[in-house]
Parts: structure tokens; C-alpha cells; sequence
């Protein structure tokens, strides 16, 4: 419970002192209009309520991560808690925050076409390359991932091949859909229901 805490305290932390020196050293200005609104076509670039937008990036970054940071503890003891915790601060939240806020600077293009922008094509052909490589790593393990824990849950008829299957045909939809159609509507749902699920895990439910 203490490692809890402390691994708490550090994030909320974090969020209050951290983010805004981050924010001030990137000169981030509110006043400027979005992608959303500069570029608004009705099916990527789209604004939407300030509580959608947050529950959606909720889910992204932390929808399995209940599940393989418990992983990452059983596996490999107390150090999990350094790269998880102090990690997530200095790195993944940075990482993900300065992503976001130079593709909003470039009109929302993908970090390829910033490279090629600045460093030349053939940086910008290796950046494509290695964007789709982890793009597939990670669509490997967030669709295993899921796939398996729902095949644990559900009957033995509804196997991992089977949801694997309804996860494809999700992200499928999820793509070529407007993004207020699937993303816009289900995301924050699923987000709600992370929140609901840490209180009642935090509250020994």
C-alpha cells in the first residue's frame, strides 16, 4: 500500500510541477486554432467536447495497462515500479505530450512527415519505415492482448481466434469510419469504465 502511494503521490505530482515546465519549455500557446477547427472535414479532423478528447487519450495510454503493469510487477519485482511510475513522468508522459503538440504544430501530420520536412526524404522514408514496424508490434499486442483476456472471460466457444477476429473488424471500422462514428461515441464509454474499475479495484471490490 505504501509503493501504491508513493507511486501516487509522484504522478499527481508530476502532472502539477512537471507538466507545466514541460508545457513552458515546448511555448505551447491556447490560443492558436487547432487541426480540428483549421482543417475541420468531418471525418479525421473533427473538435470534439474537451471530456471526449480526454477520456479517449485515458484510454489509449492506459488500456492495458492494469493488466501488464500487475505483469510487469509479478514478473520482475519492485524495479517494475521505477520504469512504470518515474518512467511514465519523465518519459512516456513527455513523449507523448510533445508528440501530440508538434504534429498540432504541423497541422496534425504524423511524425514521418515532419522528418522529411526537416531532415530530408530519405529520413523521412526510414521514419515511415520504422513507424509501420512499431505500429505493428504494438497492433500485435493490443490485439493478443485483449483477445486473450476476453477468451478467459467469456465461454470456451468464444476462443482467442474468435475475439482476435471481432478486434480486427473493430479497428477496421474504427479507421475508415469518421471519427465521431466509433472513436467519438465507444472510447469514452470504455474510458468511464477504466475509471469505474480503478476505484473498485482501489476500494477492494
Amino acid at each position: 500500500m505504501y509503493t501504491f502511494l508513493l507511486g501516487l503521490l509522484v504522478l499527481i505530482l508530476g502532472y502539477l510541477f512537471y507538466s507545466k515546465y514541460v508545457e513552458k519549455q515546448f511555448g505551447a500557446d491556447s490560443s492558436k486554432e487547432t487541426p480540428a477547427y483549421k482543417m475541420q472535414d468531418g471525418v479525421d479532423y473533427m473538435p470534439m467536447a474537451t471530456w471526449k478528447v480526454f477520456l479517449i487519450q485515458l484510454l489509449n495510454i492506459a488500456g492495458l495497462g492494469p493488466i501488464f503493469g500487475a505483469l510487469q510487477g509479478a514478473l520482475y519485482g519492485p524495479v517494475a515500479f521505477v520504469w512504470v511510475i518515474v518512467g511514465c513522468v519523465l518519459g512516456g508522459a513527455v513523449h507523448d505530450y510533445l508528440s501530440g503538440m508538434i504534429s498540432l504544430k504541423h497541422d496534425g501530420a504524423s511524425l514521418s512527415e515532419i522528418h522529411g520536412k526537416y531532415l530530408g526524404k530519405k529520413v523521412q522514408s526510414v521514419m515511415r519505415f520504422i513507424t509501420v514496424f512499431f505500429c505493428i508490434i504494438v497492433g500485435v499486442v493490443f490485439v493478443s492482448g485483449p483477445a486473450a483476456l476476453l477468451a478467459q472471460l467469456t465461454p470456451g466457444y468464444l476462443n482467442t481466434g474468435f475475439w482476435i477476429a471481432v478486434i480486427f473488424v473493430y479497428y477496421f471500422l474504427a479507421t475508415i469510419l469518421p471519427i465521431d462514428v466509433v472513436i467519438g461515441k465507444i472510447y469514452p464509454i470504455f474510458g468511464i469504465c477504466l475509471f469505474i474499475m480503478a476505484v473498485g479495484v482501489g476500494g477492494g471490490y
